[in-house]
């Protein structure tokens, strides 16, 4: 638990200070992309999933 947590502490970023560091607009627009990306994928796997386990076929209701 305080290795997690640990870890967490460590790898956030500071997105605001990324922004207004940025040299350009592409830059911004990386980091905003890959700030939401891991959780779009991890929503599209959670619903994947719930479909997945919603359409089986071996579970009678």
């Amino acid at each position: 638990m305080k290795l997690a947590t640990l870890l967490f502490l460590i790898q956030q970023v500071d997105i605001e200070e990324k922004m207004n560091n940025a040299p350009d607009g592409s830059y911004e627009i990386g980091v905003v992309i890959g700030t939401y990306l891991p959780f779009v994928v991890l929503v599209a796997l959670a619903y994947f999933v719930y479909y997945k386990a919603k359409n089986r076929k071996d579970l009678d209701d």
